[in-house]
């Protein structure tokens, strides 16, 4: 049963793996779309510009005749090209028939209306003004012009279209990763539990040995096989921790969400080892508990107060309580107090079974109140239904208020 728990929990984690990265790539797809959105936009709006400024320089010349007003239509007749072969090379074998098509209609068009402009300027070359003035008035030019700003507007709406869906394909891809953590998590406790079961009935057979070395040997043997129960354990972590940050190293851009995804999994390890993998009796302390997750930051420039009665928390609450104080934590150090040398203070109390912790920082100086919810609130809500308590957050100009209330007993 424990091998076959121990395989279906590696499962979850190489699922929780395999989405994650589908999760960066997606991301990184939705970047490079974003940089190619707007280089193509920019050659669009390029285009657009030139017709408009070679016309009035063509306007300027034929009212004026003064060659100075030629400038504006000599340089927009140089750019049509070269941004036309930008926008091909940016689209690339990836367009659609429609996106080829608009280019070619661009194309044609743009080039229609400098010819048009071009034989104007050679009838006023020629001394042919009169000649010149009626080709202008023409109705032919403004419905160039007016064919060719619907082109570019239309294949504007296609490109900003193709954006839109590799956003919501990042979006769709961030949002199947916290329920299978959710699970992964439920599945590690499971795991312990199983592990509790079997070191319990050891111990029941041990209080029925007739001899004191028999209830010895079964002792021993109990505490091996939690031992080993817990070693599984913490090697599982080890190599999801690795595969995590083996795969952001040839994806710079992907470190960010690994280094949060390896963060959140060696919060749940700390956890762990401070619960000991033991779940039928409260053996997890509660101070250790936040003093453990304060270490890797708590020093002189980030200060922390910590007061509380000893109070032994069941095992199977402490990983998703260590999992809400590692974010409150890392917080702390990224965006509230601790950033601003400020002080983080951590009380708790008991009354009628129930367990009142306050996480309040003071000295962060918030410029504004945050209104929306990342990752990280979904993230301690999900826990803190995990660990039957609740969670309720505020922000002063202070800093963050946090109060989580859980039962003391299993």
């Amino acid at each position: 049963m424990n091998v076959a728990l121990l395989s279906v929990i590696a499962a979850a984690m190489f699922a929780t793996l395999f989405f994650a990265y589908q999760t960066v790539e997606a991301e990184r797809a939705q970047r490079v779309q974003v940089a190619k959105t707007n280089e193509i936009l920019l050659e669009l709006r390029r285009i657009n510009r030139a017709a408009l400024n070679g016309e009035t320089g063509q306007r300027g010349y034929l009212i004026t005749l003064d060659r100075r007003y030629l400038a504006p239509y000599q340089i927009g007749r140089e750019q049509i090209g070269p941004s036309l072969d930008r926008i091909r090379a940016l689209i690339g074998d990836n367009a659609t028939p429609r996106q080829t098509e608009l280019i070619d209609q661009i194309d044609a068009l743009a080039r229609a209306k400098f010819d048009e402009m071009a034989a104007s300027v050679e009838l006023l070359e020629n001394g042919r003004l009169l000649d010149a003035r009626r080709a202008v008035l023409t109705d032919e030019g403004v419905e160039t012009m007016e064919r060719l700003g619907r082109a570019i507007a239309e294949m504007e709406d296609i490109e900003n279209e193709i954006l839109a869906e590799r956003t919501a394909e990042a979006a769709r891809s961030e949002a199947r990763v916290l329920p299978l953590l959710g699970a992964l998590f439920v599945l590690l406790i499971l795991a312990m539990i199983g592990g509790t079961r079997l070191v319990g009935r050891t111990a029941r057979a041990e209080a029925e040995a007739a001899q004191a070395a028999v209830v010895s040997e079964a002792r021993d043997r109990a505490d091996l096989l939690a031992r080993e129960l817990n070693h599984r354990v913490k090697n599982l972590f080890a190599v999801i921790l690795a595969i995590v940050q083996m795969s952001a190293r040839d994806k710079p851009e992907a470190k960010e969400v690994t280094e949060s995804i390896s963060q959140r999994i060696r919060a749940l390890l700390t956890a762990h080892e401070v619960s000991q993998g033991e779940l039928d009796r409260p053996v997890a302390s509660l101070r250790s508990l936040v003093e453990t997750s304060l270490a890797p930051y708590r020093s002189s420039k980030h200060p922390a107060e910590i007061e509380g009665p000893d109070i032994m928390l069941p095992a199977k609450r402490v990983t998703p309580l260590g999992l809400v104080l590692h974010e409150l934590t890392t917080n702390a150090v990224k965006y509230g107090a601790w950033k601003n040398e400020g002080t983080v203070h951590v009380s708790w109390t008991e009354k009628d079974g129930m367990v009142t912790l306050v996480w309040r920082e003071s000295g962060a100086e918030l410029g504004e109140i945050p209104e929306r919810k990342g990752f990280g609130s979904m993230l301690m809500t999900s826990a803190s239904r995990q660990f039957g308590g609740t969670l309720e957050r505020s922000f002063t100009e202070d800093g963050l208020r946090v109060s989580i209330e859980l039962p003391s007993g299993d």
